[in-house]
């Protein structure tokens, strides 16, 4: 029956790519075009076959982790990629309106982060081992988006790109005080106090990635310019020139993002400015991987551009500029892919076979998701009178 019911699924979805599969009795079934190159995936048992029909996502990434599916040449992302094309080609097909309905209904039952919540969230993903960030993110370890402003740059030069491209954003002076919203390792404050002379609160909920920081801070001589805290964006801690948050926001839960905006108002003075950079969707809001919600990233959330701009205009906030990133993240992913691929004999050694397993499937995963299913970046400049920013974007490209 289970064997029936996904070919009555695939059949009319694939048209793109040939798909071969396997089933757990050694029938094999092909869909899509015999010419294109294969991807062929082995199902080695009913429980996984039944689960992958009633639950695609999350059942494909647990097959994928525990091998209860094999995939010819451990071609993940070519199985990845195919369904990727065919579901985001095809939004009639029956796959993809069972796959929309199920993200609706998951949407509806978005929870809301509250403080308790949002520190156990950020404690299951940031504070893993130093050793495996070190691993796959470049020297300052920007767990963020890189800018490639050249199709050959390195992942270093494209994430000292993003810092200097914010700072710009960011119209920084000598002796002004910035807020770093989910500060991480601290990179993107110690850059800012370091080449632009401001002082910086860096705030996270991650006792790890504080420790680093700090230690960071240091030992560049920076302790003076720099504080990390742990603190919610939620908790008064003063009123600055400049706000900064890179990375954090889909973390804030759909509920809190008028508070969060508040709290963007009450923190920022009145002729300051703040930046976000999140991960977006350009489509309507919908729901996050109930995989990645499950085994990467607890509470967190990928907002379309509509659900920002009702909450920032509800705290009388002026929009001073909006920038979309399309390809940069799937690029960044690539590179932190290819360097988790070089170092998981270490990683391996460190955690297990499963979390590598895990791992890879989150980085193309992720990747795909810039690729074909509409994500990108935000960057939206935020003020509170319009004037607090010069009248055209040149001052953004002036050396």
């Amino acid at each position: 029956m289970w064997v029936k019911i996904l070919s009555y699924l695939l059949e009319p979805l694939i048209r793109i790519g040939h798909l071969e599969i396997e089933f757990p009795r050694g029938e094999v079934r092909t869909f899509g075009q015999a010419s294109d190159s294969k991807v062929k995936v082995t199902i080695n048992d009913f429980k996984t076959l039944r689960n992958l029909v009633l639950n695609p996502d999350p059942a494909l990434g647990e097959a994928y982790m525990d091998k209860s599916i094999v995939i010819e040449d451990d071609n993940l992302y070519g199985l990845l990629s195919l369904l990727a094309k065919n579901i985001s080609n095809q939004p009639d097909s029956l796959m993809s309106k069972f796959l929309a309905f199920k993200s609706k209904l998951m949407f509806w039952f978005q929870k809301s982060n509250l403080p308790s919540r949002s520190k156990r969230n950020v404690e299951h993903h940031y504070d893993l081992s130093p050793e495996l960030y070190k691993l796959f993110l470049d020297v300052d370890q920007q767990y963020s988006c890189a800018f490639f402003q050249k199709e050959d740059d390195s992942l270093e030069q494209a994430q000292i790109n993003k810092k200097q491209h914010i700072a710009k954003k960011l119209l920084l002076k000598p002796g002004m005080t910035v807020l770093d919203i989910g500060c991480g390792w601290g990179g993107l404050s110690l850059s800012l106090a370091k080449h632009y002379d401001v002082n910086v609160l860096g705030i996270t909920l991650s006792e790890e990635q504080r420790l680093i920081a700090e230690a960071r801070a240091i030992r560049e001589g920076l302790q003076d310019k720099v504080n990390f805290k742990i603190l919610d964006y939620r908790t008064d801690c003063g009123t600055f020139d400049r706000i900064v948050s890179v990375g954090m926001f889909e973390h804030v839960g759909t509920r809190n993002y008028i508070d969060y905006f508040e709290a963007i108002r009450n923190k920022l003075k009145e002729n300051g400015i703040a930046l976000i950079h999140t991960i977006g969707r350009m489509c309507p809001p919908g729901n996050n991987s109930p995989w990645l919600e499950k085994y990467i990233f607890p509470g967190g959330y990928t907002p379309a551009l509509s659900e920002m701009v009702a909450s920032v205009e509800q705290n009388y906030l002026c929009i001073t500029d909006i920038e979309v990133w399309r390809l940069h993240y799937a690029k960044t992913l690539r590179h932190w892919h290819s360097r988790f691929a070089e170092n998981e004999e270490q990683i391996r050694e460190i955690y297990d076979d499963r979390f590598c397993r895990m791992w890879r499937y989150y980085l193309t995963a992720c990747e795909i998701s810039f690729r074909h299913y509409q994500h990108v970046v935000f960057q939206v400049q935020i003020t509170k009178e319009q004037e607090a920013v010069p009248l055209t974007r040149n001052y953004l490209y002036e050396s």
